[in-house]
């Protein structure tokens, strides 16, 4: 009789265990007022994510630092390490010993989530990524994202580098309060390097009536994630959606969420501030989709104590993984101009587009898209943040 109560108690405990689970939602997400940092709306807001590239908003805001400190200069040069140069996807394709200013990093980072260029800020800013790594956490646990841990500039993938979509926004509103001058770069489409215009690759940017910008993110294990601001009538809101199935889906559930916090669909938020929001979930981050390689270092819920400079590259079976996943997605190929069939898109705001393709002496490929006729465009080329505006009439 005995063993049978015991089997109808772990019964009921794994009974319960599933419950809870099957309890969060299939992503989070959620919405602050920027002027007071009340809650709008939020779905398992404390829960762990994996950050993806919204981690080089971190590495942005270390940046902003070091330049209102004076530190470092917009137009100081930095150099690609051998390390920066064997980043993956998305990237500049910068080779060791090349050099590229402080804001092309900051530029490259924020319309093509440059890989090989927020390592080369996070080395300039702390010798190494993994140091580097090491005062983001620091400084994000200074700034009340408490439930944050991060391991490298980039966000590629570790299974150490968690964040809530609570701390996300935290870090979008700091960004907003104490770097006001560098804010702005947000909103760029796009910048020249190097003789070539790099569109931006943010749709919610580009399309949304009022946005501000902020940052994507993708890796298989956290899903389509997606960080944006926007003010309308003047009322400024912040939005993070973390685990969009697809990226057309994290930019939907945005304008949605953006779409009911304009029109006072979640009220006032006066009875919660993202300041008492503070608690974490708890557990391990959701692995949200069929791909890549889950194996790697796992650490014991908030442990704080892990030592920064023990960063693992995830297996190359990983980012073969996470790159086909992208490439069945269509995800990286707005800046291409092109359909997952490979043919050119012609927009109904884009009568004209010419790709360029040209080989380096590695024998890699780039390709450059450039638009020759359709409607305005933002492109930023030097300083804090000055933008020239080109106008290009329509064709037929």
């Amino acid at each position: 009789m005995s063993k049978v109560k015991s089997f109808v108690v772990v019964l009921l405990a794994l009974g319960a265990f599933l419950m809870a689970g099957s309890a969060h939602a299939r992503y989070a997400a959620i919405m602050i007022d920027a002027e007071n940092g009340n809650v709008l709306h939020e779905i398992d807001a404390t829960r762990p994510w994996y950050p993806a590239s919204l981690t080089k908003v971190m590495t942005l805001y270390m940046t902003f630092e070091a330049l209102s400190r004076g530190q470092i200069g917009l137009h100081d040069r930095m150099t690609a390490s051998h390390h920066a140069s064997r980043q993956p996807q998305s990237k500049l394709g910068l080779r060791a010993g090349e050099t590229l200013t402080v804001e092309e990093g900051i530029l490259a980072v924020i319309t093509r989530s440059a890989n090989d260029a927020a390592v080369v800020l996070g080395e300039h800013l702390g010798g190494s990524e993994e140091a580097f790594a090491s005062q983001m956490t620091a400084k994000a646990h200074q700034l009340g994202m408490y439930n944050s841990r991060f391991m490298n500039a980039t966000g590629l993938p570790n299974n150490l580098q968690v964040t809530t979509p609570r701390d996300l926004a935290v870090l979008a509103w700091k960004i907003m309060k104490n770097f006001p001058n560098y804010y702005p770069y947000f909103a760029s489409h796009g910048f020249s390097f190097r003789g070539r215009e790099l569109r931006g690759i943010n749709k919610f940017t580009a399309r949304y009536p009022g946005a501000e910008g902020m940052k994507t993110g993708f890796t298989c294990g956290s899903g389509f994630n997606l960080m944006s601001s926007a003010s309308q009538n003047g009322k400024r809101l912040i939005g993070v959606v973390m685990g969009g199935m697809t990226s057309a889906e994290r930019y939907q559930l945005m304008m949605n969420m953006m779409d009911g916090g304009f029109s006072n669909r979640y009220g006032d938020g006066s009875y919660r501030n993202i300041d008492t929001l503070t608690a974490s979930m708890g557990g391990e981050p959701p692995y949200q989709l069929g791909c890549g390689n889950r194996k790697g270092i796992t650490v014991a819920s908030g442990d704080d104590n892990v030592p920064h400079a023990s960063y693992h590259r995830p297996a190359a079976k990983h980012y073969r993984a996470h790159q086909r996943a992208r490439a069945a997605s269509g995800y990286h190929r707005l800046a291409a101009g092109k359909t997952r069939s490979g043919k050119n898109v012609i927009s109904k705001r884009s009568a004209k587009r010419s790709v360029t393709v040209a080989k380096n002496k590695r024998g890699g490929v780039t390709r450059v898209a450039k638009n020759t006729a359709g409607t305005k465009s933002k492109t930023v080329k030097s300083s804090v943040v000055r933008k020239t505006v080109k106008k290009r009439s329509k064709s037929a």
